[in-house]
């Protein structure tokens, strides 16, 4: 079975992605909020985190995908939704139709889990079906990249394009406007769950 059936196979039947019961049981022990499960891993150049190792028996995707980490800042949708929202609509290739997007600036994010890496720091913003963008952070301040929550005024699914993406309105920057519609969001993963801060 390909990765993205499965993801929508497992949405369906309301399983939980692997790496999202580890951050409620981080939670449980008191160092993570157990509001909600963990939808954005945050690692690499950040500070202190909020929850430790990768857990070679829980965090199977993540090890699938080859992520390591020793500590790691994980946002739920409540964490993500404290921080100041920013509001886009850009034209989409999927329906070459203006929606709006809307979440924190991903610059926010980083600043949130304490990264360490300065402007010249590379985001390596991974997808859940292992797609991998890289962004440099000067680019995601550059062209106000969001970690958009919701699409039309509905939190997204997973599924669809969510839970989460990683997005910018790129209607509004003519070096982008130049290209057509389906290489603007080459960098914009849906399904974004882990970013790596890679130091300069």
């Amino acid at each position: 079975m390909r990765k993205r059936e499965f993801l929508s196979t497992a949405a369906l039947a309301g399983l939980t992605l692997p790496g999202a019961g580890q951050a409620q049981a981080v939670g449980q022990k008191g160092k993570l909020p157990a509001g909600g499960p963990g939808l954005l891993t945050v690692s690499g150049a950040i500070g202190p985190g909020n929850r430790g190792a990768i857990d070679p028996a829980l965090d199977q995707l993540m090890l699938k995908q080859k992520i390591r980490f020793d500590k790691a800042h994980v946002f739920d949708f409540a964490a993500l939704a404290a921080l100041p929202a920013i509001t886009i609509k850009p034209t989409l290739e999927y329906d070459s139709k203006p929606h709006t997007l809307k979440g924190p600036l991903i610059a926010d994010v980083v600043k949130a889990a304490g990264a360490t890496g300065g402007d010249g720091a590379r985001l390596m913003m991974r997808a859940v079906d292992g797609y991998v963008a890289p962004l440099t952070l000067a680019d995601a301040r550059k062209y106000r990249f969001i970690v958009a929550t919701h699409l039309d005024g509905a939190p997204m699914p997973l599924g669809g394009l969510g839970p989460l993406w990683a997005v910018y309105d790129a209607d509004r920057y003519p070096d982008m406007m130049a290209k057509s519609l389906s290489e603007r969001f080459g960098g914009c993963p849906w399904g974004f769950y882990h970013l790596d801060i890679v130091a300069a």
